[in-house]
């Protein structure tokens, strides 16, 4: 987690951020369009060329799945600013501010939520867990279909792409992607 953010203020700048993104109508992708993406690179055996057959199937089901029951659950959707992990959130004089902005969509608030550590989630407003877990499990198998893409400029990123595989295969509980990075560099 950044360092310099406490998670009672991580959390408090994330729900005044998505207050201010309710009023705002601009055109922007939808998560399922990432969702999508992803699916589409682990079809593509050309872009994915180490991804084994049996992992491909796991996350082409998991993607198709977990899209599916996260859309019909019919929650409300806003704009999102998509991907607020630790490293998009900076502490300032006037407290923390969200930056990388470019990765904002349209989705349900637990998608948004599916990328904070848990430090984070306990101080987030009337978070629906089962929903927050669906949401995970969701960004987790997204976030594994990038690290196999052949293109992947990531540090480490077989590594990352086989502990996030081997986390899939596990099932729930789903971890952050915090307590991942803290599992994979030995911290946690």
């Amino acid at each position: 987690m950044t360092p310099d953010v406490a998670p009672a203020d991580y959390a408090d700048a994330l729900w005044r951020l998505h207050a201010g993104m309710r009023t705002i109508e601009i055109a922007a992708p939808h998560f399922t369009d990432r969702v999508a993406e992803a699916q589409e690179l682990v079809a593509n055996r050309g872009r994915t060329p180490e991804l084994a057959d049996a992992d491909r199937r796991l996350l082409s089901g998991m993607l198709k799945s977990l899209r599916r029951t996260i859309v019909d659950r019919g929650a409300a959707e806003q704009l999102l600013h998509g991907e607020p992990h630790p490293g998009n959130v900076l502490g300032t004089k006037i407290g923390a501010l969200f930056v990388d902005l470019e990765t904002c969509c349209f989705g349900p608030i637990a998608f948004d939520l599916a990328h904070l550590p848990e430090a984070v989630i306990e101080h987030y407003p009337d978070v629906d867990q089962a929903f927050l877990s669906e949401c995970r499990a969701l960004v987790l198998a997204v976030v594994a279909a990038w690290q196999w893409d052949a293109d992947d400029q990531f540090p480490n990123g077989r590594q990352w792409a086989e502990h996030f595989i081997n986390t899939l295969r596990r099932g729930p509980p789903w971890p952050s992607l915090d307590a991942m990075a803290r599992q994979l560099d030995g911290s946690g």
